[in-house]
C-alpha cells in the first residue's frame, strides 16, 4: 500500500468517526452542532463541529487534513525532517466541558502524520472534579480493550505514557485520572496499527456516551461547581503552556478556533 493509499484511507476513517460522534451526541442532548470550515495557509484545512447544549457546555469535534512546510525553527523537532520540510497531517480531536460537575471533561484525538517518515498517535483521558470512581474504571477498561485487541503490552506502556504527558510540572499535580496516550506508533505492519488506531476510536466512543448518560441526571451544588471552575483552570495552564498538540498547531499556521477549541468556556482561579 503506498502512501497516497494511508492518506486517503486514514482522513476517510477520521470523517467517519467525527459523524459518529457528532450524531449520538446530538441524541443525548438534544442541541445541534454548529460547523465552520477553515483552509490552511499552505494545502488543505479543516471543519470545526462545536456544540453549546444543555448536558455539553461546550463540545468541540474537530477533522483536519492539511499539508505544508516547517519552518526551520520547528522542524527539529519533529521526526522525519532531516532531509525535508514538507508534512501531511490527518487527524480528529474532541473536547468536551459539561455543565454537571459531576460528568467528567474528556479528550481524545488520533492522528496519522506523514514526513520523510509516517507515524499514528493519539489517545483519550479523563478529567473529573468529583470522582466517579466507577466511571473511571469503565473508561480505563475501554481504553484497555482498544489496547488489548493490538498488543497485550500496550496499555501499560500507553498509561504509564498519559500519566507522564499530562502533568503540570508547575503544579505537581496530574491534569486529570489518566488514559491512554499514544505517539510515534509505527511498526512493520500499518494496517494492525491503524487498525488500532480506530478500536481507539471506537473505544473511546463507548466509554464517553456511556458516561454522558450515566451522570447526566445526577444533581450539584453550587460548591461542586465552583470546584469546576478552579479544575478547569488547570485545564488551561496544561494546554497552554505543556501541550505539544497546542504548540504544533500553532507554529503550523493552523486555524487558532479549532487549536484553542479545547478551552473551557469558563474557568476560576483561587
Amino acid at each position: 500500500m503506498d502512501i497516497e493509499e494511508k492518506k486517503s484511507l486514514t482522513s476517510s476513517w477520521f470523517k467517519e468517526l467525527r459523524d459518529r460522534f457528532c450524531k449520538e451526541f446530538e441524541i443525548i442532548d438534544g442541541t445541534s452542532f454548529e460547523r465552520t470550515k477553515w483552509d490552511h495557509k499552505y494545502e488543505g484545512g479543516g471543519e470545526i463541529s462545536l456544540m453549546k447544549g444543555d448536558i455539553f457546555e461546550k463540545l468541540g469535534v474537530n477533522i483536519s487534513t492539511v499539508s505544508g512546510e516547517f519552518d526551520n525553527d520547528f522542524k527539529s523537532e519533529v521526526k522525519g525532517t532531516e532531509e525535508t520540510p514538507n508534512y501531511w497531517a490527518s487527524g480528529i480531536s474532541l473536547v468536551a466541558h459539561m455543565h454537571s460537575p459531576k460528568i467528567p471533561a474528556f479528550h481524545f484525538n488520533t492522528r496519522f502524520i506523514v514526513t520523510g517518515d509516517s507515524w499514528f498517535g493519539g489517545g483519550g483521558d479523563l478529567t473529573p472534579t468529583i470522582k466517579p470512581h466507577k466511571e473511571i474504571e469503565f473508561f480505563h477498561n475501554c481504553m484497555k480493550e482498544a489496547c488489548d485487541s493490538a498488543h497485550p503490552e500496550y496499555y501499560e506502556r500507553y498509561k504509564k505514557a498519559c500519566d507522564e504527558y499530562f502533568y503540570l510540572p508547575h503544579r505537581s499535580e496530574a491534569r486529570g485520572e489518566g488514559g491512554i496516550f499514544i505517539d510515534h506508533l509505527k511498526t512493520d505492519d500499518w494496517k494492525k496499527d491503524f487498525d488500532f488506531i480506530k478500536e481507539v476510536g471506537l473505544s473511546t466512543f463507548q466509554a464517553i456516551t456511556t458516561i454522558v448518560r450515566n451522570l447526566k441526571n445526577e444533581s450539584w451544588s453550587n460548591q461542586e461547581k465552583e470546584l469546576q471552575l478552579v479544575k478547569r483552570g488547570r485545564y488551561v495552564e496544561f494546554n497552554l503552556l505543556w501541550d505539544r498538540g497546542t504548540a504544533f498547531g500553532i507554529k503550523t499556521g493552523g486555524n487558532a478556533d479549532a487549536i484553542l477549541m479545547s478551552m473551557p468556556p469558563s474557568a476560576k482561579w483561587s
